[in-house]
């Protein structure tokens, strides 16, 4: 059985890459996928193709950024399909350069798109789940954001991306917190594939393999996760930061209080260095910065 049938999927940036083979998934099983894309050819392109298959969808090219244009996203679906039941925040785009070279544009562009665009939609959703809720009928409601092993780990050259992104995993275990009361869980998802950002960031490396080998870097294989945490199966599952790669899952384990010295008074400044020695000498060594 269909594990999204009668359910309707908002996918951002679902024109190529990941947010396309979302929505492809989505619909075979079940959904209704609003296909939104700034490139609307792309994404009228991506609906032609779930309706051949005989799915339900609609393409829109509205901005994610404002409030305002996120919310003719949101009337558009309710006005196809009648609810929306998940959000999967996937559009992005990369501004990469050295710390010290970027421009405040750099900044700023990155900002808005990944990280206000995740606001944006998750707000205005997650205030109408909120007053179904209230009004008591039943909620079983997905945030699915995106974050990056960039922003769980830092990443050279991507400074502005990989704070953006490590923000967003900050965000999604607030989201999941406040809005658990009304039926609704948010999870992210650092997905390792192959994108147009990715062959433009490191093409060697997540190059389609020539010799007929499982393609570990194909983006299908992270849409089963995504549909199974847009599905009413996932609603056990909130606050959780999810890595996926060709068929390997993991779970990301965050900044969280670790060795402590308490010396129960101020320590002074010839202390700091003492305690500060002994606690990393126990602490796990972190991960590496990508590219370090």
């Amino acid at each position: 059985m269909a594990i999204c049938a009668g359910r309707t999927v908002i996918i951002t940036g679902a024109g190529g890459g990941l947010g396309r083979a979302y929505a492809l998934a989505f619909a075979e099983q079940g959904a209704n996928v609003v296909v939104n894309d700034i490139r609307r050819e792309a994404a009228e392109e991506v609906v032609a193709q779930i309706r051949e298959a005989g799915g339900q969808a609609i393409a829109n090219a509205d901005d994610i950024t404002t409030l305002a244009t996120a919310h003719n996203i949101v009337d558009a679906a309710l006005a196809a399909f009648g609810e929306v039941h998940v959000v999967v925040n996937n559009a992005g785009i990369l501004r990469d350069r050295m710390f010290i070279s970027l421009s405040e544009e750099d900044w700023d562009a990155v900002m808005r798109v990944h990280l206000k665009g995740h606001f944006c939609l998750a707000n205005i959703l997650g205030k109408r789940w909120r007053d179904l809720a209230k009004a008591g009928q039943p909620v079983a409601a997905r945030i699915i954001n995106t974050t990056s092993g960039a922003g769980l780990q830092g990443s050279v050259g991507q400074s502005n991306y990989s704070a953006a992104k490590g923000a967003i995993a900050a965000l999604t275990l607030v989201q999941a917190a406040e809005l658990a009361r009304y039926g609704v869980t948010a999870n992210a998802l650092a997905p390792a594939a192959r994108t147009s950002m990715t062959e433009s960031a490191m093409p060697d490396l997540v190059k389609k393999p020539e010799d007929g080998a499982f393609d570990a870097w194909a983006p299908e294989n992270v849409a089963p996760l995504v549909v199974w945490l847009g599905s009413d199966l996932s609603g056990d599952v909130s606050g959780q930061i999810i890595e996926s790669q060709g068929g390997r899952l993991s779970v990301g384990d965050g900044w969280r209080t670790g060795v402590t010295r308490d010396k129960g008074a101020q320590l002074q400044p010839e202390e700091v260095g003492v305690a500060l020695s002994q606690i990393l000498a126990e602490a796990p060594a972190p991960q590496r910065v990508w590219g370090s």
